[in-house]
Order: structure tokens, then sequence, then C-alpha cells
């Protein structure tokens, strides 16, 4: 059986661990935000609060478009220009 062990005195977190971690938390839902875009985008479905960024960035002097009217433009975009055949 060796020493006994001393449990060590709590030591107060640095200023930038505190820093650090609110980085790394800030990258994670970064990420997160990023799959779950790629993810509708795989499966079709149109990103709105994307579309509202950009038109605020972009396009100030221009209203949006409602959710409603999005989607729709979204769909007759994906689906519109088809002919009508099969495969």
């Amino acid at each position: 059986m060796g020493p006994p062990t001393q449990a060590l005195p709590a030591q107060k977190p640095e200023a930038s661990d505190t820093a650090g971690t609110r980085s790394w938390r800030a990258s994670i839902g970064q990420a997160g935000r990023y799959l779950g875009q790629s993810l509708r985008l795989m499966v079709g479905m149109p990103d709105y609060d994307a579309y509202l960024s950009h038109m605020e960035r972009t396009h100030p002097d221009q209203a949006p478009m409602s959710y409603e009217a999005f989607f729709q433009e979204r769909l007759e975009a994906r689906y519109g220009s088809r002919t009508g055949k099969c495969c």
C-alpha cells in the first residue's frame, strides 16, 4: 500500500479556460447548424432562414416572400420544369 494521498485544493478556472469553453461550444453549435442545413438540402427541404438572411444582406430594398410563397417557389424550381415524362 502506498503513501496516503491528499486532495488537491480546488483551483479557480482561469478566464482563458472559460473563454475557450465558450468558443468550443460555439463551434459545436455552428457545426450543428451546418449539419442541419446540409441534411435539409439533401432531402430537398428549402432553408427559409438562410433565404431571409440573404434577402436582408443583399436585397434590403425588397420585401422577402412569405414562407408559403418561398416554399411554393422552391417546389416549382425543383419540379416545375419537368414535362411530365416518367423518369
